[in-house]
């Protein structure tokens, strides 16, 4: 049932009122330097958030053996997070609605030179409606907009009438294997919601991702003497040569994907680490690339994994240098596949009416072709799973900021969609 006016016009109001406080949370949350395997004492921060604001509380480790047991597990390495996953747990009077996981990820990558930046990539600024920093948009204005989305509601004297899981994780950055522990955790709802910075629309399909090391060897000699050595820098760029062939491949057959067909490039391979060889003077002896590439939903991570291992292969064989030295690959990261959200469920007709109060406007849906935790839901607890959230820029890149009217927003549509899909009964304290 559409929620009341009356009560739509005040949860609007609500989230106005507290909109100023959400932004200094929002920039505590940024001012974090949660890089991979640092993200501790931000989920100390988020973990004493929910608790001073009533949550039941869950605090755990990644189980590494229980998530390798499981099929939608990706690659750890040496660098994996041991950072704890936070869930707060909100449970009503009467369970009478609809229950819901509001996630959100601390983890951030790298902010590269900081002379780069308009702004100290951790010191949060604001310059009209944008806010700067790194993990500004990806995703911890969509962190705080969760808890601040019920907020707005024990505002005016009301709290969701479902349980509500507020869930922080780790490792989304990465293996996606923080919001996969979740769920091996036993946490389940009838929806999810994730406000990643999706431009106020609803991801309709979502790419799969597999991150792989390749390791060449080479022969090291004096570089006087570089014709009797075996350069593996240089050797390495016959290896990019080969996955280029192969991403090509790839990208031909988004034909057959429906929610893929209309890009024109929807597979990237990004080479996005180099390192080789010990000394200016001295021809490389080996050379590893850190790679990334995208997969169609539909796609199993081993197939494609598989493809790639034989891709490699073939070149080497054909390859005066690697015949008798091919390439090593491993996998050593994602190993996620992708998703299709079915259009049709209720969860998205509430998501819509929300969002339509919020903006004014129709919600629209996308392709990503980016990695995203819905996928633990969408795949292995067959929920929907709605990615939605604000206006962003250069996430991942210099000066990544959010636009804070895009902020206030869908914080809007999240607290009116968790007021009609949840219910809502007068405020009372948590048990």
């Amino acid at each position: 049932m559409p929620l009341d006016p009356s009560l739509r016009d005040h949860v609007i109001a609500s989230v106005e009122a507290g909109f100023i406080e959400q932004i200094a949370f929002t920039q505590e949350l940024v001012r974090f330097r949660s890089l991979r395997g640092e993200e501790h004492a931000i989920q100390d921060f988020v973990f004493r958030a929910l608790r001073e604001r009533g949550f039941a509380m869950d605090r755990f480790a990644m189980d590494r053996a229980a998530i390798e047991r499981h099929p939608g597990a990706s690659k750890f390495s040496p660098e994996h997070s041991d950072a704890p996953i936070v869930v707060g747990i909100h449970r009503p009077k009467e369970e009478s609605g609809r229950s819901l996981i509001l996630q959100a990820h601390v983890d951030v990558v790298p902010a590269g030179p900081e002379d780069m930046w308009r702004h100290p990539p951790f010191e949060p600024a604001i310059e009209g409606d944008w806010m700067y920093g790194r993990g500004s948009g990806d995703m911890k204005t969509g962190h705080a907009a969760n808890l601040f989305a019920l907020d707005a509601l024990k505002r005016i004297g009301l709290q969701p009438a479902a349980t509500i899981y507020v869930q922080s994780v780790v490792e989304e950055e990465s293996t996606g294997n923080g919001a996969l522990m979740t769920h091996l955790r036993g946490y389940k709802a009838d929806a999810v919601l994730i406000p990643e910075p999706e431009e106020e629309k609803l991801v309709r399909a979502n790419a799969g991702v597999l991150w792989f090391e390749v390791e060449v060897r080479g022969h090291s000699v004096h570089v006087r003497d570089m014709g009797a050595g075996a350069n593996a820098i240089d050797a390495a760029y016959r290896v990019v040569a080969a996955l280029r062939r192969l991403e090509a491949a790839w990208n031909e057959r988004r034909h057959a994907h429906e929610h893929f067909a209309d890009d024109p490039h929807p597979i990237n391979l990004n080479i996005g680490k180099i390192e080789g060889g010990d000394w200016a003077s001295s021809v490389p002896a080996w050379c590893r690339l850190d790679c990334r590439i995208a997969i169609y939903p539909g796609v199993h991570a081993a197939d494609a994994a598989r493809e790639i291992e034989q891709a490699v292969s073939a070149f080497a064989r054909e390859d005066r240098f690697f015949a008798n030295n091919p390439p090593k690959v491993t996998f050593n990261g994602f190993f996620a596949e992708g998703y299709v959200l079915e259009p049709g469920s209720e969860a998205e007709r509430v998501l819509a009416n929300a969002h339509e109060a919020a903006t004014g406007r129709a919600l629209e849906s996308f392709m990503s072709a980016a990695y995203l935790d819905t996928r633990v839901y969408a795949l292995y607890d067959r929920v929907p799973a709605l990615c939605y959230g604000p206006i962003s820029q250069n996430i991942h890149g210099f000066d990544e900021r959010v636009s804070l009217a895009s902020v206030k927003r869908i914080t809007t549509a999240m607290a009116l969609f968790v007021a009609e899909w949840c219910g809502v009964e007068s405020l009372s304290s948590r048990p």
